[in-house]
């Protein structure tokens, strides 16, 4: 009996140590993995989020250009990467920089610039704020920006030898205020307290900018560079570069982060038109040609009789939903053909239809580029509908409705992923441009 009871034992304790053996190569050698169950919590957990929120599954931030179902081993492998880049990134930034710039934002593409261009915050956020400023590293660069009524000449201290003076040339009134500045920062240069200066400017729509050109350093000046917004002949990405209008950040049109709604659901109308309409202009065609057409119950067609320059909140509200829920956006001419609507548009994945037409003034083509009216956006490859006349837009509607969801959902990832790396692509001539010309380097 005292012998059964030892080898039952025996047998006891050999069953045990099979059982840990077992329980230690499920933990440390077998490949784990998400069951199906994961997968579609995890999915339908996404869909419920607000439309403009960017997503995010476990802590990788959400992509809508990539397929769903990756498995914890990519996961894990995608937030060793992360971590890695965030400790080189911490690394570079407490080491000097090679070069320092101070952005002076007198102008209100200035935000385009340092918001949804460079990436970077304004503190306080309060748009009314009378001074605002930040800083962000680029590479071996630090860029500071300041802005508000607050900067006015005299009476701050530039932060750095380096300075890019954003103005606004549109117009008389502004072409005064920009000279101020423009003199101000010359008699800084000739007292030795500024090595370098560059200008970013919002140019006249007839592209009329021989005002600023005496300031430029081939023509006897002090500006290293120029970044000039509209197709002027001028171009030739030496020292005079093309410069993307943007947003209209002075109507506070926000830094939109793409969503997954935004990307897949259905829209309700085929395309919106909402703008100003002038007599006998282009505008008035657009909308007669829909009218005629009798397309109206496919678009969301808002036209109004007189320029509003401020937005109320419903009208706030009524464009940015036109965006949100159109295919296509109308873009008609104006003074001149680039305006704030295409960048909106594409901020919400609302493909352009581009009235494709020179405008009166002395745009044009450059030495460099043969492709005007939106040289700059042609020669990155914007995936616009260019059209020569509005007789075109039923034709191109007629395509719409024969267009799948997901050859429509397709064609919004491509617009977005192209806006996206048009951003960084305006970063990186920006930052390259400034360290060429104030450093000698390439």
């Amino acid at each position: 009996m005292r012998f059964t009871r030892k080898r039952f034992c025996s047998f006891l304790v050999f069953v045990y140590g099979l059982f840990s053996l077992y329980a230690a190569y499920s933990v440390f050698f077998k490949p784990s993995h998400i069951s199906r169950v994961h997968r579609v919590v995890n999915k339908k957990e996404g869909e419920g989020r607000a439309p403009l929120s960017p997503l995010y599954l476990d802590t990788g931030e959400w992509n809508p250009w990539e397929e769903d179902g990756k498995n914890t081993k990519d996961l894990l492998a995608e937030k060793r990467d992360k971590k890695l880049k965030s400790l080189l990134k911490q690394e570079s930034q407490r080491q000097a920089a090679d070069l320092s710039v101070q952005i002076w934002g007198k102008a209100a593409i200035g935000l385009y610039l340092w918001q949804h261009l460079l990436g970077g915050s304004l503190e306080p956020s309060d748009a009314n704020a009378q001074w605002r400023e930040g800083k962000l590293r680029s590479g071996k660069t630090d860029l500071s920006f300041i802005t508000g009524p607050a900067v006015v000449p005299g009476y701050f201290s530039a932060e750095a030898e380096n300075v890019v003076l954003v103005l606004n040339g549109r117009e008389e009134a502004k072409i005064s205020f920009a000279s101020q500045w423009l003199y101000y920062t010359q008699t800084l240069v000739e007292n030795h307290k500024l090595q370098h200066v560059a200008a970013v400017l919002l140019g006249n729509e007839q592209c009329e900018n021989n005002w600023i050109r005496p300031y430029l350093k081939k023509h006897g000046g002090f500006l290293d560079l120029l970044f000039v917004v509209y197709d002027s002949t001028w171009i030739n990405e030496d020292d005079v570069f093309q410069w993307p209008l943007g947003v209209a950040t002075y109507r506070n049109f926000p830094v939109v982060e793409p969503s997954w709604t935004m990307v897949h659901d259905s829209r309700r109308y085929l395309c919106n038109f909402l703008g100003t309409v002038y007599d006998n202009s282009s505008r008035e065609s657009l909308v007669n040609v829909i009218k005629k057409a009798g397309l109206e119950h496919l678009c969301w067609i808002s036209p109004r009789e007189q320029w509003q320059p401020q937005e109320t909140n419903e009208s706030y509200k009524s464009y940015h939903d036109a965006l949100l829920q159109s295919d296509l956006t109308l873009s008609p001419v104006g003074i001149n053909t680039e305006c704030y609507r295409i960048y909106e548009a594409c901020s919400y994945g609302s493909v352009p239809v581009v009235e494709d037409v020179m405008t009166p003034g002395s745009c044009g083509n450059s030495s460099l580029y043969s492709n005007a009216p939106l040289q700059l956006l042609k020669s990155t490859g914007a995936p616009f509908i260019f059209i020569k006349s509005w007789k075109e837009l039923p034709d191109v509607l007629e395509v719409e409705q024969n267009m799948s969801l997901l050859e429509k959902v397709q064609r919004r990832k491509k617009l977005l992923e192209w806006y996206r790396q048009f951003k960084m692509r305006m970063k990186q001539t920006f930052v390259q441009a400034l360290e060429k010309a104030f450093q000698g380097t390439d």
